[in-house]
């Protein structure tokens, strides 16, 4: 047996694998996020800078915004599944719940802004993606 022909053999299994496809399904997730980290700063620096908004109503505003283009855009993109009020209103509590024990923590340890966005960024790409994958869409072709 050659070693080109036991390369191709291991990397079909591996394409094949469950890994493979957890891995494939995350890095859409994280191109996703991607995108939504985007859309929620611009829309909070938007409406903080031109319209004069406070940091209060522009963060509530731009985290609509960008968890909606979230849920919809993983439903489609990542998942290939169906987007339903039910599952929209799942994402949306989850999401919103860990932003608030985010901040809510940051506040007691008093740590900088820029902490907290880092924190919540990475907390919620991970548990965002397991409770999406497993809660919400665990219906996902």
């Amino acid at each position: 047996m050659s070693i080109k022909y036991r390369v191709s053999a291991t990397l079909a299994l591996f394409q094949n694998s469950l890994i493979f496809h957890m891995l494939k399904l995350f890095s859409r997730y994280v191109s996703v996020g991607v995108v939504n980290t985007a859309i929620h700063w611009l829309c909070f620096a938007g409406l903080l800078h031109f319209f004069g908004a406070s940091q209060a109503i522009s963060n509530v505003t731009a985290f609509c915004v960008a968890v909606t283009f979230s849920f919809f855009a993983n439903a489609k993109f990542t998942f290939n599944s169906q987007a339903t009020t039910g599952r929209y209103i799942a994402f949306v509590v989850f999401m919103g719940v860990m932003a608030m024990l985010t901040g809510f923590i940051a506040d007691q340890l008093k740590a900088p802004p820029i902490l907290t966005l880092v924190a919540f960024s990475a907390f919620s790409l991970i548990a965002g993606f397991i409770y999406s994958k497993f809660i919400v869409f665990r219906d996902a072709k």
